[in-house]
């Protein structure tokens, strides 16, 4: 992970919950962050970090939650003046939204692909192959992670015109498998398809030659009662398959948008519990093979939307360190 102006908490193997501690409060005191809460009208927090992560969670959802419980593709474009456009677009430089560098690493021991919309699961896909071809090694197994989520019309269009198939986020990410690793079918499939896609779950393991084995997970909700299986669902689901032991390594891929929240998720789910070390990179989108695979454009509101998602994520990390 590049070194951003507000570094993220520390992703090295056997970190302690103090020093983890001190990585949340770092991030979420930064000048950038206070500027942005005072720009859009609200008083710092006062308290212990428990409560001033509750009062940023709570101010994000009244300032900065465009989404009210819907899929980020439909999400509102808030309307925001020039100097604040700026502002927001600054801040997410700032805290490490917009950037993403190489891997620090020669060796890691699994490289972990998160899921996410249609278009970012074959551009993730594609970047994964490009690190397993041009630079560090994996000795364990590449994780391929998502869930049954339905995709949008507008999603299966875009996947439709990248010649791809599929109605769900783990249809896209397993087309994208074959197709950036030349594979055609996996060497091992297991499964439950229950009654309702959140109890569902699915894994199939590909063997590329020359390459190490690649697994395309589709994880159950943890909570099916109330939504789709999300990020730390798909990473603790990945954890139970896979023997993770003190001291591995583990890249996760991502867009560098999601960097913040997803990282933080992985400290949770896989450092705190494990004691593994967590690198988190971003898609490098100037990689000339992602030229075909356009995203979204990056708006000022989907950096606030994402600004929120790594408070959570920061909060639910905090709260299971103070468990901890």
């Amino acid at each position: 992970m590049r070194n951003t102006e507000v570094a993220l908490p520390t992703g090295a193997a056997g970190a302690t919950v103090g020093q983890l501690a001190v990585g949340v409060r770092s991030w979420v005191d930064s000048a950038p962050l206070r500027a942005l809460v005072g720009h859009f009208g609200g008083d710092w927090p006062t308290g212990d970090l428990t409560a001033v992560l509750a009062g940023l969670d709570d101010f994000s959802a009244r300032h900065w939650d465009f989404r009210r419980g819907r899929e980020r593709p439909e999400a509102r474009e808030p309307a925001l003046d020039r100097a604040t456009a700026g502002l927001v677009l600054a801040a997410a430089d700032r805290l490490g939204l917009v950037d993403s560098g190489p891997p620090a690493r020669p060796r890691y021991t699994h490289l972990v692909v998160l899921g996410g919309l249609a278009h970012a699961c074959l551009r993730r896909v594609a970047y994964a192959r490009h690190l397993l071809r041009t630079g560090p090694s994996v000795t364990g197994e590449v994780a391929v992670l998502g869930s049954f989520r339905p995709l949008s019309e507008v999603e299966r269009s875009a996947l439709a015109a990248a010649g791809v198939p599929g109605d769900t986020e783990v249809d896209a990410l397993d087309a994208a498998v074959r197709r950036a690793f030349g594979v055609a079918a996996p060497a091992e499939e297991d499964g439950h398809d229950a009654p309702h896609p959140h109890h569902s779950w699915s894994s199939r393991t590909y063997r590329p030659d020359g390459l190490p084995p690649v697994r395309v997970l589709a994880a159950p909700s943890s909570d099916p009662g109330r939504r789709r299986a999300h990020t730390a669902d798909t990473q603790r689901f990945w954890a139970e398959h896979v023997r993770l032991s003190p001291g591995d390594l583990v890249l996760t891929v991502t867009a560098p948008i999601y960097v913040p929240f997803q990282h933080c998720d992985a400290l949770r789910t896989l450092a705190l519990p494990y004691g593994c070390g967590i690198e988190t990179v971003g898609v490098d989108p100037a990689l000339p093979d992602l030229a075909a695979l356009p995203e979204p454009a990056l708006t000022p509101g989907r950096y606030l939307q994402e600004i929120r998602s790594a408070i959570r994520s920061m909060r639910a990390l905090h709260d299971a360190l103070v468990a901890a």
